[in-house]
């Protein structure tokens, strides 16, 4: 096969190359989501306090934020097929590992090998699709699928994670090495290969990885462990992590071909689209953590009624793809991602009394479901407005760090709140529940600010 297919509809090779691609960030998305409502059985069999357990999750973010933008140029520079393939290889086998764990330390090295893997594999996965398929409808129904299917993975995941952590929670890492293997087999036979032109020279900005990474878990570790060691430790810990930020950016002033050009950080939309993506996607994750972790725990609910329950916050799947456009269309994007940020508040706001049936926690998920729909695709819109062609795939790279540091560092601020409970009982899970509607309440201040700032530059322009 080609690289390029030419035809106006798609061949059935094509379709074939399309799911290989599919599977892989179906696996991506299922992987995050099964891990979630397996923590509480985690935590049971290894014995892993509260601010430890959220690294399960928190590793494979920040990993996978850190090295994201290194994978992209990696693909770009060694062969897009030779990094989803090699780089799928890396995530079966550390999968593997981590299904085989019997310390903590040993799965949280695992997941963090694991988001490295998917650092690498997933922009490969995605170049694939933008070089392979021609611009225009072709590619834009390439792209819809590619993205919906890992909407898809996402939502899933809750329940087969249900499923198969009541068969045992090592199957929540096993069950991934079996998909990775069916789609090694099928990448190795039908995808492209690699023109030996699509091997170019370049270099590779590792200090700025090593540093944006390192500086990231540093923050993050802070946050999460403030209940269990001194404040001197914790001052520490956070001057170490802002000190390697310092580092990154002169790191990045300096080397020939910089992870991220700064001057890029001067676009104030994509300032708060990033702003924005932080607090969206902290809120969300710290929120699932908790409700898991209430529903299992307090409740009593089964792994599989809590996967079944939370799944309705899949509703996004469907309306991401079916009502965000038509709203964009008609309100433009601020609006819409404000909207979504309200939806957010509410459901948080809806949750805090912490009903003890579905039908009562019911309409807190829809409204969190309807809230990520609206919100998740118009702000990586606005993170690519204003910014060059050539730097689309770079602000792209920097919106999926944001989204993953976020993911890590709402993680850590509703561990650090939960950790200070010797039980947890629904005083302390209401106090948790306080950092999501914070953050989201955050992020109505900052979606505001960007409508009022189109006023403000109208203004500033004519003086």
């Amino acid at each position: 096969m080609s690289t390029t297919v030419t035809e106006a509809r798609l061949t059935g090779r094509a379709w074939a190359v399309l799911l290989i691609l599919c599977g892989a960030i179906f696996l991506e998305g299922i992987d995050v989501s099964m891990m979630g409502v397996a923590l509480p059985s985690i935590r049971a069999e290894l014995g892993l306090p509260t601010s430890q357990l959220q690294w399960v999750v928190s590793a494979y973010a920040l990993s996978y934020g850190g090295f994201v933008l290194l994978g992209g140029r990696a693909a770009d520079l060694l062969g897009r097929r030779r990094m989803f393939v090699g780089w799928l290889v890396v995530f079966l086998l550390f999968s593997g590992l981590g299904g085989l764990a019997e310390e903590g330390w040993v799965l949280i090295l695992a997941r963090f090998a694991t988001g490295v893997a998917a650092a690498f594999m997933t922009p490969a996965g995605l170049s694939i699709i933008t070089t392979t398929y021609p611009e225009g409808p072709q590619r834009n129904k390439a792209v819809l699928v590619y993205a919906g299917t890992g909407a898809a993975g996402f939502s899933l995941g809750m329940v087969a994670g249900g499923l198969l952590t009541s068969i045992g929670w090592r199957w929540v890492f096993f069950a991934p090495v079996l998909v990775s293997a069916a789609i090694l087999v099928a990448a190795l036979v039908l995808l492209p290969k690699d023109a030996p032109s699509a091997v170019r020279r370049g270099g590779f900005d590792l200090g700025g990885t090593f540093t944006l990474t390192g500086a990231m878990l540093l923050l993050v570790a802070t946050v999460a462990r403030v209940p269990e060691v001194p404040a001197v430790q914790t001052l520490m810990t956070a001057a170490a992590g802002l000190a390697l930020l310092t580092v990154f950016v002169l790191i990045e002033q300096r080397v020939a071909n910089p992870l991220i050009r700064l001057g890029l950080l001067r676009n104030a939309p994509l300032i708060r689209a990033n702003l924005g993506a932080i607090l969206l996607i902290g809120s969300f994750m710290g929120f699932q953590f908790l409700a898991v972790l209430y529903l299992q725990e307090l409740r009593g609910w089964s792994e599989f009624h809590t996967g079944l329950g939370m799944m309705v916050i899949g509703i996004d799947a469907v309306l991401a793809p079916t009502l965000t456009p038509w709203l964009v269309n008609r309100f433009g994007n601020g609006r819409v991602i404000l909207g979504g940020f309200v939806a957010a508040v509410l459901a948080y706001v809806t949750f805090l009394p912490l009903g003890t049936t579905f039908a009562a926690m019911l309409p807190a998920f829809l409204l969190l479901g309807l809230g990520f729909a609206l919100a998740y695709g118009p702000l990586t819109i606005a993170a690519t407005e204003r910014v060059a062609e050539h730097e689309q795939g770079l602000a792209g790279g920097v919106l999926t760090t944001s989204f993953q540091f976020g993911s890590a560092l709402g993680l850590a601020v509703v561990a650090a709140v939960l950790a200070t409970a010797d039980e947890l009982t629904a005083a302390d899970f209401r106090n948790g529940l306080l950092v999501p509607l914070v953050a989201a309440v955050l992020g109505v201040a900052v979606a505001a600010g960007g409508l009022r700032a189109p006023v403000r530059d109208r203004v500033a322009a004519k003086g």
